[in-house]
């Protein structure tokens, strides 16, 4: 049988880290925690199920904490855990069978992060895969009986466990704030990065939050080496930015870019905005019906679902069409249950 590294970081974790060890540590073989600054019991609460508990000094990077508990790791494989995770008993037993029966060929385990809307910022589905479950060690292997070559590509096992994501609070501010520093600093996101940022912006941003993330963005509309995806979640940032601020010129600027991309519901949705602003429901409708049902979301699924819905539902009340609006608010409803069900 395998064995198993729970690795953690953790920082002011009193409230919440002994539900989430007493889950994992008659499942694991070693429990490794970096703590990046504690000011409370976490240290102590962590000492009952481990002595390998390592100072972190925190330098603003998530990344780099998770590379140094990893580094500290011996077992067959590491589980990335979070401190407001839980694993209940159905699922601690599937962990277990996972342990006895692992390939030693696979070298990730996706498993099902659940309850991800509590406090969504970044994620369209209440349970999605996600990679928790990696192999320490990895061995290169030819694959190919002609033309062989090296697998570069890791192999990867979708398993049936579930963790329970319970968020106390969330985490928008921080991450808004992170992806701010980040770039003021000069740095370059990734693409990956770049989405997560837009996409925390459209599902968990407020006003200022987009107003300050707009020059930023700005830059990246015109920067080259950048790909069309890229650039048109970029034009959705500066557009809704531009719209929040009354600049009409920009805000049509930027929309138009982002239509000449191939449009997506979000720019659909800004245009139905600023229409219905203007009080012409004639033409927010169009935009509102273009969002739901003519593009698809790239950022927010909430977009060219039920917010492009229930837009079209205020648009038919308020011309006196109340049987069409209860439709489309059914409608709505519908399209929310399904993404919260994942």
């Amino acid at each position: 049988m395998v064995t198993v590294t729970v690795c953690m970081i953790v920082k002011n974790e009193e409230k919440i880290l002994d539900r989430c060890l007493s889950c994992l540590h008659d499942l694991a073989d070693e429990i490794v925690i970096a703590d990046t600054g504690s000011t409370d019991r976490t240290k102590e609460i962590a000492a009952k199920y481990t002595d390998k508990i390592y100072d972190f000094r925190w330098m603003d990077d998530f990344a780099a904490a998770r590379n140094f508990v990893f580094s500290k790791a011996s077992g067959d494989y590491i589980y990335s855990a979070d401190a407001d995770e839980v694993l209940d008993e159905v699922n601690r037993e599937r962990f277990r069978l996972l342990k006895e029966n692992l390939l030693p060929e696979i070298e990730i385990v996706q498993m099902y992060y659940c309850n991800q809307l509590k406090f969504g910022t970044v994620y369209n589905y209440d349970r999605e895969y996600r990679p928790k479950l990696f192999k320490r060690v990895r061995t290169f292997s030819w694959i190919d009986p002609i033309h062989e070559t090296v697998r570069t590509e890791p192999l990867v096992f979708d398993s049936d466990i579930e963790i329970i994501h319970e968020q106390e609070e969330s985490h928008a501010k921080r991450d808004l704030a992170a992806f701010e520093r980040l770039c003021g600093r000069g740095g370059r996101l990734s693409g990956r990065l770049l989405d997560l940022y837009a996409r925390e912006l459209f599902i968990a941003g407020e006003e200022e939050d987009f107003l300050r993330a707009e020059p930023y963005f700005e830059k990246i509309c015109a920067e080259e080496g950048r790909s069309e995806d890229e650039w048109k979640e970029a034009f959705c940032v500066v557009s809704r930015a531009a719209r929040l601020r009354g600049d009409v010129p920009k805000f049509y600027k930027y929309a138009m870019k982002a239509a000449a991309c191939g449009s997506c519901a979000e720019i659909c949705l800004e245009l139905a905005y600023y229409y219905e602003a203007a009080a012409d429901d004639n033409e927010a409708a169009v935009w509102f019906y273009n969002a739901a049902f003519e593009t698809e979301s790239i950022l927010d699924i909430r977009c060219g679902g039920e917010k492009a819905l229930l837009g079209l539902a205020g648009c038919y009340r308020r011309s006196g069409l109340e049987e069409a609006a209860q439709e489309y608010e059914r409608m709505a409803a519908e399209k929310e249950e399904r993404r919260l069900s994942g």
